[in-house]
């Protein structure tokens, strides 16, 4: 009897090329795919769908994907025996059986983004793989006062990187925040939205940096909404500092 299982994931990105698979790369789905399918032991290949992708380097708290499996294996079990074999980098943090209309991609109402960024005066060591790093001076009252600006509908061509294949580039964002972790030395960026297009939220956080740095206008999201010229952005955050923290269903 074929289930359907939807698997919550968290990895660490920093020795992924990404979650998709590519050839001869080392990806989140080529690893969670081997050891599914070890578990499976069938002559039919069981592929991984996954909520969405991720970059390299990026990683991910609750990565969401569903494949359907031909035993019959109590969610708990399927848990541990995936965990069994996955690497240290990757590991399931929630497994459900679902029915069989459920899709990790196209059932998603809206994703969690966070992006840390350590302000230390040199690179980290310690956080090089897991943070942004900004030396320069900013202004955090400036950096609060242009989040407002982000929550809405808006057509983000401005902030859509280029190689991207998606034409309708008309996002909502529901919620977009930051706040300073003083005992870290970082500040913490969140946004929550219907979808975000590719590299998206580290050309959003890129922005939101040369706002608080006196770069630009406070309010010159209101300009890059219009212009609508990725050119107009300049900078891309690290992917270091990005994880997909949530993925939201019914």
């Amino acid at each position: 009897m074929t289930r359907r299982y939807k698997i919550t994931l968290a990895y660490d990105g920093t020795n992924f090329a990404g979650f998709q698979v590519q050839p001869n790369q080392r990806t989140v789905q080529s690893v969670l795919e081997d050891a599914v399918n070890k578990m499976s032991k069938n002559s039919d290949y069981i592929t991984i769908y996954g909520s969405g992708r991720t970059d390299a380097g990026v990683h991910a708290l609750g990565q969401v994907v569903h494949f359907d499996f031909p035993h019959d294996i109590p969610a708990e079990g399927m848990l541990k025996g995936l965990n069994s074999m996955l690497p240290l980098d990757c590991e399931v943090v929630g497994c459900e059986i679902v029915p069989n209309d459920f899709h990790a991609r196209f059932t998603t109402h809206g994703k969690r983004y966070m992006y840390r960024v350590s302000r230390g005066r040199f690179t980290n060591p310690f956080k090089r793989f897991y943070t942004g790093h900004y030396k320069y001076p900013l202004d955090i009252e400036k950096i609060k006062e242009a989040m407002p600006d982000l929550v809405g509908t808006h057509d983000f061509s401005s902030f859509v990187a280029s190689g991207s294949q998606t034409k309708n580039h008309v996002r909502t964002i529901y919620e977009a925040t930051v706040r300073e972790d003083k005992e870290n030395d970082e500040i913490i960026f969140e946004f929550c939205g219907n979808g975000f297009l590719y590299n998206q939220v580290r050309i959003m956080v890129a922005t939101l940096l040369e706002i608080g740095n006196g770069k630009r206008p406070v309010h010159d999201f209101l300009r890059l909404y219009e212009v609508k010229d990725r050119n107009e952005c300049r900078e891309t955050a690290p992917a270091s500092g990005l994880y997909l923290k949530e993925v939201y269903y019914d």
